[in-house]
């Protein structure tokens, strides 16, 4: 089960000396990762009442009595259930210098408020999400090798091909399995399981956050999600969403700020150099994984009967991009790109003096000349569903 991440993580202790701290939602993989490369480690996880409340104690001596003296490298996995898991790890780090510390959380909203200052230059955080494209393809044994196709064709003039490609598989099966059920590793033996995806949220996802105590009312936090969840790709109106769920505007900013930290879903800002005619506040909202959107809308009707199918392929390489820039360290930031005439760019991606707009349609559709005639400098790139892999 091969992961982008996996020579990054097998690699960090002979670079760094931090404690390597792996974030991600449940179910995405985290706890597999790190059995499989730090296989010899002590394994402690923090669902566990007894090994919690050691933790909890916040004492050395304690500490050595749940950790073996010959260990050399020790997973702590779900700190962010811990009240204090800065504390925690900041006493092993200090006093038991000899161990190489590995932990995992779910929350990194609760993980960087409650560690930051302790563990401030002793740490270093890798993010890990649903499976990419590629992972998908590997993991179901179609793909020998990991790549970054989607995100290289896209930076590199070379790779960039705007025909219809012809690929040694059926893409178009594989896209349509992968829009509707998304792309969490259960996936891939279980495939169409639409009984886990529907359950996710309720058992998987809100349980940490409600753990945590980061949200008062389940039900707002349910029925806000539902309501984005509709809304990919557009613009979030925060006043509306306040009126139609008769809660008030912070709350509902705090909440997506949340579902945000949990790697729920992620919001694109608009790009700008403050031309008179440019949207540059609202922002738009996208979801990690198009299958646990479609299991809060409850819909995972057949791509051809969809009217949504557009905005899932958006969202899908939306999300293929931000994953795939993590992973390869290209550090691109990523916006989307608006008049107030109406004239759109789906994402831009800029670094240093490098700009490139993305348009991107499930069929393809005549290029928007607007942004290249407002940036010249900037590369175009159409992408579609005939020609994104």
């Amino acid at each position: 089960m091969r992961r982008h991440l996996d020579s990054k993580i097998s690699t960090h202790f002979e670079k760094y000396k931090q404690v390597l701290i792996l974030l991600g939602s449940r179910q995405v993989g985290k706890t597999t990762l790190v059995k499989k490369i730090f296989s010899k480690a002590d394994y402690f996880l923090v669902d566990n009442e007894p090994i919690k409340k050691i933790l909890e104690s916040y004492d050395i001596e304690t500490y050595k009595t749940l950790i073996n003296e010959n260990s050399k490298q020790i997973i702590i996995d779900e700190i962010h259930l811990l009240a204090n898991p800065g504390r925690a790890v900041k006493i092993i780090y200090d006093q038991l210098e000899d161990i190489k510390i590995i932990i995992t959380g779910s929350s990194s909203f609760h993980i960087k408020n409650k560690t930051g200052e302790s563990l401030a230059g002793r740490k270093i955080d890798y993010n890990i999400y649903p499976l990419t494209f590629s992972e998908y393809l590997n993991q179901k044994g179609i793909e020998n090798d990991l790549n970054f196709n989607i995100l290289e064709k896209i930076i590199d003039n070379e790779k960039y091909n705007p025909k219809d490609q012809l690929y040694k598989f059926d893409i178009k099966n594989i896209l349509n399995c992968v829009l509707i059920y998304g792309q969490y590793p259960h996936l891939i033996k279980n495939s169409n399981d639409e009984k886990y995806l529907l359950n996710f949220m309720d058992s998987l996802i809100f349980k940490d956050i409600l753990e945590l105590n980061l949200i008062e009312d389940k039900k707002l936090a349910k029925d806000l999600l539902k309501l984005l969840a509709f809304q990919i790709g557009n613009l979030i109106n925060y006043s509306e969403l306040s009126n139609s769920l008769k809660a008030d505007q912070r709350t509902i900013k705090r909440y997506i700020e949340i579902f945000e930290q949990s790697f729920i879903l992620f919001r694109l800002y608009p790009y700008s150099k403050n031309k008179r005619d440019e949207i540059t506040k609202s922002a738009k909202i996208f979801f990690y994984d198009v299958g646990v959107r479609n299991s809060l809308i409850g819909d995972f009707s057949n791509l051809d009967l969809r009217a949504d199918k557009g905005a899932l392929f958006e969202n899908f390489i939306i999300s293929e991009l931000i994953k795939q820039d993590s992973y390869s360290d290209k550090n691109f930031k990523f916006y989307y790109w608006r008049t107030k005439q109406g004239s759109e760019i789906d994402v831009v991606m800029e670094k240093g003096d490098e700009l490139i707009g993305v348009e991107i349609k499930y069929k393809r559709k005549a290029a928007n000349k607007a942004f290249k005639n407002r940036y010249p400098k900037a590369k175009v790139r159409i992408i579609t569903a005939d020609n994104f892999y």
